[in-house]
């Protein structure tokens, strides 16, 4: 590995990109420079992961526990997994990187002033929300870490994700998972939002690919709920131009992820009777998330699906992108049969109003 590759990256770095951050990870450093609300972080980077699988000849350890998983065999899949985590989580930290991951993890702290910063995890890989292959819910994020030996501990998980059963089975492409690019990923460390609620926006509508609507579907707590479909949430429907809320679908709530505080873990916990059937956000707020999203989409030239959060102070974050993948991807209607020019020829006799000119 090339010296000249960083571990560690912060997401403002002018070297931030999807070569070292991986695709969500990457996706987040561009709205970074180009100013939106994204929670401060640091990624450890693709350079530093080769750098961890390549020490003590961890790699070739990986290799020879999946040479013999065929796609196809679940069975032998699900073993070749099981050995590669244990591999992982058994393996020594090269030195240089465990010094520079506790490093970045305690500039963190410092700049948010906050000893034992609660941070999310987040596996960032190569393919991971390009257009081409979203790899949505194939990896891992681990949410309300606090501590270096925490972090370090769920870098550990991420990598090991890289080799879970569901991705080693995931070749959309066909080009098969065990190139070098396919084994490859960036883990991002960021700052949690404590979200009073949280969701996902998506710059057209879901259901029918209508372009001129935002949806917009929210939670109370954090917005795994709406991720891993644990919870049915608000959904609201916004004009993408005038962003009027044409339609507003509010859930009863009964559950919501937030931190447990006795155990320190997040967990799907009881919400009070009275903020059940309440919409988790404020007509102000939905709007201005939709033109949030409006801003998103526009950037990045293309319909967005971007997870978000509002805090207790009633601020908005962006706290990941991707492209939407389903409607995007469909080519349009044809409305005009080839040979035609779509204009309609109407035959009639003109009749001149009387007294005009004939």
């Amino acid at each position: 590995m090339s010296g000249a590759e960083p571990l560690i990256v912060w997401l403002e770095d002018e070297r931030a990109g999807p070569a070292l951050l991986g695709g969500k990870f990457g996706s987040l450093a561009e709205l970074v420079e180009a100013g939106f609300a994204v929670p401060p972080g640091f990624g450890i980077t693709t350079a530093g992961y080769r750098e961890f699988v390549e020490h003590e000849g961890l790699l070739e350890r990986i290799g020879a526990a999946r040479a013999d998983a065929e796609a196809d065999d679940l069975e032998a899949i699900e073993s070749a997994s099981s050995a590669i985590a244990e591999l992982i989580g058994a393996a020594s930290m090269p030195a240089r990187l465990e010094a520079e991951i506790r490093a970045a993890y305690a500039a963190l702290e410092d700049r948010a002033g906050v000893p034992q910063l609660p941070v999310a995890v987040r596996s960032s890989g190569v393919l991971e929300d390009t257009a081409g292959a979203s790899f949505a819910g194939q990896y891992d994020t681990f949410l309300w870490i606090q501590g270096p030996d925490a972090v370090l501990d769920h870098v550990r998980r991420c990598w090991a994700g890289l080799f879970g059963p569901a991705v080693l089975t995931y070749d959309p492409q066909g080009e098969g998972v065990a190139t070098v690019e396919r084994t490859s990923m960036c883990v991002g460390v960021q700052q949690m939002v404590p979200a009073r609620a949280a969701g996902v926006a998506f710059t057209l509508d879901p259901v029918t690919g209508d372009r001129s609507k935002v949806v917009i579907e929210a939670v109370w707590g954090l917005g795994e709920g709406v991720v891993s479909g644990d919870i049915t949430p608000d959904r609201f429907r916004v004009d993408k131009i005038t962003l009027e809320i044409l339609a507003r679908e509010i859930a009863d709530k009964e559950v919501e992820h937030r931190l447990e505080t006795d155990s320190g873990t997040v967990q799907l916990l009881a919400v009070e009777e009275e903020r059940r059937g309440l919409p988790c956000l404020l007509d102000e707020q939905i709007a201005e998330l939709a033109a949030e999203a409006k801003k998103v989409e526009r950037h990045r030239g293309a319909p967005q699906d971007i997870e978000w959060a509002v805090d207790a102070e009633g601020r908005v974050h962006v706290l990941q992108v991707r492209p939407e993948t389903v409607w995007s991807q469909r080519k349009p209607k044809r409305i005009v049969k080839p040979g035609e020019t779509g204009i309609q020829r109407v035959l009639g006799t003109f009749v001149p109003k009387s007294g005009g000119p004939s």
